[in-house]
């Protein structure tokens, strides 16, 4: 499975220029491509409603919060989206190349595995993160 030069240009720029709030990836003819981008004012909602309801995709998150010490942090969390709905062959692909397209994205703090909504709520993040 090929990664797209433009995976690896967007994931620098939402890690070093925090020029997006979210990436979403997705496999098309043999290799990962970008699907969306979320600009740095979207929200986490704005995030899980635009990872299609019965296709399985990767996606980036950076995971802003504050400490209880009062320090603003950032965690980028990257997700493996495999809804029950997608096709078998869908879910098999994705889950095969995810290890690889993963360690291609260097910076990446927490990975999520997500079925459905609830597996990647906004408390789960933060739980993971703080």
């Amino acid at each position: 499975m090929a990664v797209h030069d433009d995976c690896k240009l967007k994931f620098l720029e939402l890690k070093a220029k925090r020029n997006y709030r979210f990436i979403v990836f997705k496999i098309e003819a043999q290799q990962v491509v970008v699907d969306k981008l979320g600009g740095p004012e979207e929200t986490y909602a704005d995030f899980t409603s635009s990872l299609p309801t019965d296709e399985c995709r990767y996606a980036v998150y950076d995971f802003d919060f504050t400490t209880d010490e009062n320090c603003q942090k950032s965690k980028i969390f990257f997700i493996a989206w495999s809804p029950d709905t997608s096709k078998v062959r869908m879910k098999m692909v994705y889950a095969s190349s995810k290890d690889r397209f993963k360690r291609e994205l260097d910076g990446i703090q927490f990975e999520l595995q997500a079925t459905d909504p609830s597996e990647m709520s906004l408390d789960i993040v933060k739980g993971r993160a703080i």
